[in-house]
C-alpha cells in the first residue's frame, strides 16, 4: 500500500501529515505557512516525492448539520486542483471536529497557547489522515 498524505487546509496555513507504509499511523510532518498556491503545491510536491505518495486526505470542514459551506467549498475546489497538478487520487475527509480535538489533546497535554498555535493544523491534519486510515480499515 502507498502512503497517504493528510492535509488540513485551512486560510493562512496547510497541516500536513502522512501514514506510514502499511495504512495503519498517521503522524504529522509539517504546518505549512500559505503564500500562493503554486508555492503550497511545490512544498506539498516535495513531500510526495520524498514519501512517494500515491494519494491525498484532504480534510472536508462541513457545518455541524452535515452541509457544504464556503469554507468546505474552498478545500474542495483545493481538492480539485491538488487532483489536476499531481494525478493522484484526492480523498475528501469529513473534518468536523478534528481542529476542537487537537485543541483539547493539546490542552490536556498542558502544551502552551504559542506552542499550540504552531501544532494545532499538523495535529488536525494527523487526525483527519488517523480517521480516514481507521475508517479504511474497518
Amino acid at each position: 500500500m502507498a502512503r497517504l498524505l493528510g492535509l488540513d487546509v485551512g486560510d493562512k496555513t496547510i497541516g500536513v501529515a502522512v501514514s506510514d507504509e502499511l495504512g495503519w499511523t498517521a503522524q504529522g510532518l509539517e504546518t505549512i505557512k500559505r503564500q500562493s498556491k503554486e508555492k503550497d503545491l511545490a512544498r506539498i510536491q516535495q513531500w510526495i516525492a520524498e514519501y512517494q505518495i500515491g494519494g491525498i486526505v484532504v480534510g472536508l470542514p462541513k457545518n455541524m448539520n452535515g452541509t457544504i459551506g464556503p469554507r468546505a467549498e474552498i478545500c474542495q475546489a483545493f481538492a480539485r486542483f491538488l487532483e489536476e497538478r499531481t494525478s493522484l487520487p484526492v480523498y475528501l475527509w469529513d473534518e468536523r471536529l478534528t481542529t476542537m480535538a487537537a485543541e483539547r489533546m493539546l490542552i490536556s497535554a498542558d502544551v502552551s497557547r504559542q506552542k499550540r498555535k504552531n501544532v494545532i493544523d499538523k495535529m488536525a491534519a494527523t487526525l483527519i489522515l488517523q480517521g480516514y486510515l481507521d475508517a479504511k480499515s474497518r
